[in-house]
């Protein structure tokens, strides 16, 4: 089987500045990956390498939806790599603030609707039954979320543990086969970072798709992860388990300090 998402010597070039350096890369079926380095070290460039908001300057990234044949996405507008099935949240909360929370959620099923112009003008049958079942769909992502209970409520008046839960709500409305995030445990207190420790094991075991995070929390990362790949100045210098990373004398050196000790 190949992997659900690879990269080959994947390179981002910004004026004389490397960013991204020759990485290679990959996701497997079922698999929780992380991205883990320093401030700086490229991995949210990398994050938009992959979903479209760069072009790479080099190399390739490739999808497998169904673990069989390779698609080449380079240079694939963001939603189309969407429509593909790959969904992302971001390292700052991008809600729309001022719609209400099942609201936010029912726009992440855009990409999967069919009714054109014409349905949404005379609203015919087969329209009206689409926006049903969105409602419905919707609702039930909030309930595995956690978050039925704001249904009604502005995305903007959410506690900011539910603001970033949300975001992963909106981007498991777009029904992908890899969910990737970014820094998702950004902000959040003890409490909130271990429920969504929870959330992330369940969305896997829920709905049978691939994580890939970028995260600073190591305990987070520790935990839920059964890879992890380590870049620093936007080289990939480790790859393997948890308890490889942190016995990785390169990674101590680059990142986890004295952390792998304690």
């Amino acid at each position: 089987m190949v992997p659900i998402l690879e990269t080959k010597n994947l390179t981002m070039d910004f004026g004389g500045l490397r960013a991204v350096d020759n990485i290679n890369f990959r996701v497997n079926q079922g698999e929780i990956v992380a991205l883990i380095g320093p401030n700086g070290a490229g991995k949210t460039t990398f994050f938009n390498c992959i979903t479209g908001v760069y072009k790479p300057t080099g190399g390739d990234v490739y999808i497998a939806p169904d673990g069989n044949g390779q698609e080449r996405i380079n240079g694939m507008k963001p939603n189309k790599v969407t429509e593909k099935g790959l969904a992302r949240t971001f390292q700052n909360i991008r809600l729309f603030q001022n719609m209400t929370v099942l609201e936010n959620v029912m726009i992440g099923r855009h990409c999967r609707l069919s009714a054109g112009i014409f349905g949404a003008i005379f609203r015919t049958k087969a329209t009206v039954e689409e926006e049903k079942k969105v409602v419905q769909d919707s609702y039930r992502i909030l309930e595995e979320i956690g978050l039925s209970k704001y249904v009604n409520e502005f995305a903007k008046n959410l506690p900011y543990g539910a603001q970033r839960r949300l975001e992963i709500a909106r981007a498991m409305a777009t029904e992908p086969f890899l969910l990737l995030l970014d820094e998702p445990a950004a902000g959040m207190n003890p409490q909130e970072t271990n429920e969504l420790d929870e959330m992330i094991l369940q969305i896997r075991r829920d709905n049978n798709i691939s994580i890939l995070l970028i995260e600073h929390d190591m305990s987070l990362v520790m935990s839920v992860s059964e890879k992890i790949f380590v870049v620093d100045y936007g080289k990939l210098i480790a790859e393997g388990t948890p308890n490889e990373i942190k016995k990785n004398p390169d990674v101590i050196k680059a990142y986890l300090g004295d952390e792998a000790n304690a």
